[in-house]
């Protein structure tokens, strides 16, 4: 592994660094290492890196198919790999939040005023009036059922519940086509989410719109077929089939998940 050739190619280079890092230690020791949990952006980037090379290999992880945040267990490839060797635990996070509801952003403030680094939290379950619930790692568990006692103004209980107990709801999905002239990212991005393309422009250079996880400011960049679109407060949009039209436009099929 050649890690500055990796290290010049990354984006998130400290996190990369520590990945990179880890993976040796799994190659030298013959032994499955596993990462904290990590951010999509820096998952996507941490795989395509990886991909390439034959001495490694990576399996993600966050609890549930559709989590956003993921560990990654690495070993080498003669090293059988399954999800059970990601080491994670759940948490309800339970209280009444009737008369002061709280966010996502309340429950991960709350999670790191007790101490504990973003590393160590994976993705957090809303449920609405009666609380949370949150996937950390396991090492952390004793200390948040003490630590974690209040969210905003709410007394709350935090106690290990089993990962077969979270809360998933199954993302609403609704597929559809659209023709465009172009592949531009304000077009295709504007007519999967059903808002007009000059709002589409702001949410772009206001920063709320992410490629396959990187943050894109161009409305002008192309996007293709694969590539995944998430705009800040409206989900995501996975780009299907592309096929070009005999008027040379891009007929292009579109899943979007709320």
């Amino acid at each position: 592994m050649k890690r500055e050739e990796l290290l010049k190619r990354a984006e998130n280079k400290a996190e990369i660094s520590r990945v990179i890092d880890q993976a040796e230690q799994a190659i030298k020791n013959w032994e499955v290492v596993v990462t904290d949990f990590l951010s999509p952006p820096v998952l996507a980037e941490v795989e395509s890196l990886l991909q390439n090379l034959t001495e490694i290999e990576a399996l993600p992880w966050g609890g549930y198919p559709q989590a956003e945040r993921q560990r990654i267990a690495l070993s080498r490839p003669d090293l059988p790999l399954d999800e059970s060797q990601v080491p994670l635990a759940a948490l309800d996070i339970a209280g009444n939040f009737f008369f002061d509801p709280a966010t996502h952003r309340d429950f991960l403030g709350s999670l790191l005023g007790t101490g504990i680094v973003r590393d160590k939290v994976g993705d957090i379950i809303v449920l609405g009036e009666r609380g949370a619930q949150a996937i950390v790692v396991p090492e952390m568990v004793d200390f948040l059922t003490s630590s974690l006692t209040q969210v905003r103004s709410v007394a709350v209980k935090t106690q290990q519940i089993d990962l077969s107990e979270l809360k998933i709801r199954p993302p609403q999905k609704k597929e559809m086509t659209t023709v465009e002239a172009s592949m531009r990212l304000d077009a295709i991005a504007s007519a999967g989410f059903g808002i007009s393309r000059s709002k589409m422009a702001d949410a772009i250079s206001h920063k709320d719109v992410r490629v396959n996880w990187k943050e894109i400011t161009q409305s002008s960049y192309n996007v293709k077929a694969g590539d995944l679109i998430a705009v800040r407060g409206k989900g995501r949009l996975e780009i299907g089939e592309v096929s070009v039209t005999k008027k040379e436009r891009y007929r292009v099929n579109l899943v979007r998940y709320k």
